[in-house]
């Protein structure tokens, strides 16, 4: 059985996602940009709805759009989320810092994860902006550092997912077992058994990887 995560875009759409079969939901706000950290209020219901019905929530952590670089007061802003979402119960985050090179922001996401005081942790698809010789030494810190799993799509998400099966496939080889792979970007209700079939992977993520 395949794990869906599915990401919605504050609280509109869980109870219908969960009714529909949703295990574990990613909240974002404004998705059209790639998901940035809801409201206090949004977290608190969605927090409480999703454990009312035995489903797992991870909220995104991200103060804005665009690229992953951030500055000292972005980092303020998402240490006090990361507080919040700890004080309302909710199980895990999506976050990821880079450098200005591609590189992972090692001092800001030991801040990030530090913050996050026990709740899982994803690292989201800041992932796939790493520079080319870098996502081996990224994966070695996260792993080093208790990341639970890394969220990617393989490629840049203009590319379809069936064309980053390779590269996935690499991934999944790299991470061997210390780290766990979530495919994302693309994946459908209607190609998700694929997908996950091709990787053999056990979950997967999607804004349409359930009908409902």
């Amino acid at each position: 059985m395949v794990l869906k995560e599915v990401a919605l875009e504050n609280y509109t759409n869980i109870p219908a996602a969960i009714a529909a079969g949703a295990q574990r939901i990613e909240l974002n706000d404004n998705l059209a940009v790639g998901g940035t950290t809801v409201s206090r209020g949004v977290m608190a219901e969605a927090a409480k709805y999703t454990q009312e019905h035995g489903v797992t929530l991870i909220t995104m952590i991200r103060p804005r759009g665009g690229n992953f670089v951030y500055n000292d007061t972005e980092l303020k802003i998402m240490e006090a989320d990361l507080l919040q979402a700890q004080a309302l119960g909710v199980d895990g985050v999506a976050l990821g810092a880079l450098t200005k090179d591609g590189q992972l922001d090692t001092e800001a996401m030991a801040l990030l994860v530090g913050a996050a005081g026990g709740m899982s942790v994803t690292f989201h698809m800041a992932f796939d902006a790493l520079a080319p010789d870098q996502p081996a030494d990224a994966m070695d810190w996260l792993v080093a550092h208790d990341v639970e799993r890394i969220l990617t799509h393989g490629g840049p998400l203009t590319t379809p997912i069936a064309d980053c099966l390779p590269q996935l496939q690499a991934t999944i080889k790299l991470a061997a077992g210390r780290i766990q792979i979530l495919p994302g970007g693309g994946i459908t209700a209607d190609n998700v058994a694929r997908i996950t079939t091709a990787l053999n992977v056990p979950q997967a993520h999607g804004t349409k990887i359930i009908a409902y």
